[in-house]
């Protein structure tokens, strides 16, 4: 059976707009898998994880790169792991630009790339994600985090690009494919975080050979 490690934050994790978590048949993982029908899905999403930055106002541990060796090990073998990271990278309190999280998710390749896996197991394939843009929301606090932060978040895919081109993995626009909610301008409603997986399938798929 092929293992997919799917790798972000409240996207991932299936944060609803409206509160709490969206049903499990509606997170992203979840319908990747089903499209994806004998393959093993782990969803390791958590609300606020950054690509490789602290962030000290959070009871759990946020920063993607410290994190991500342990989950690596937790998991493997890895036949691919999808990185949707990059939209936390944006709050003022913790970078603030797209191209700093590029570089972030540059070195979450190169954990990936480097781990020293059992002998016998695979490198995990890549698929580097641009997150969904930021949008306007009356939302008084997820204003103050995104808001100026919009024009940046249109940034990812020009530099996620060229991050997957020289580290030599796949590439996906998860905006052409998904918007996010004026509710509170960051996070999918069921309907646009279904779309994500959908969207993912054939990708995946042809990176596992199916």
């Amino acid at each position: 059976m092929k293992t997919v490690l799917c790798y972000g934050d409240s996207l991932t994790f299936g944060t609803n707009p409206e509160g709490s978590r969206h049903d499990y048949e509606n997170r992203w993982p979840t319908v990747l898998g089903k499209g994806l029908n004998g393959t093993l899905i782990i969803a390791e999403g958590l609300g606020g994880r950054t690509t490789v930055f602290d962030d000290y106002s959070a009871a759990a541990d946020r920063n993607g790169a410290k994190l991500l060796p342990a989950m690596l090990a937790s998991h493997s073998p890895l036949d691919c792991v999808v990185l949707m990271l990059g939209t936390n990278d944006l709050k003022p309190f913790i970078c603030g630009e797209a191209a700093g999280a590029a570089m972030g998710v540059k070195r979450l390749i190169e954990i990936i790339r480097t781990y020293p896996y059992a002998e016998g197991h695979p490198i995990p394939k890549i698929v580097l994600v641009a997150p969904p843009f930021a949008v306007k929301t009356d939302n008084l606090m997820m204003a103050a985090m995104f808001e100026r932060r919009i024009e940046e978040s249109h940034l990812f895919a020009k530099y996620y690009t060229a991050i997957a081109e020289e580290m030599n993995c796949d590439f996906f626009d998860a905006a052409i494919f998904a918007s996010a909610s004026p509710l509170d301008g960051v996070h999918l409603d069921a309907a646009n975080t279904r779309a994500i997986g959908e969207a993912l399938v054939p990708v995946v798929r042809n990176i596992l050979g199916h």
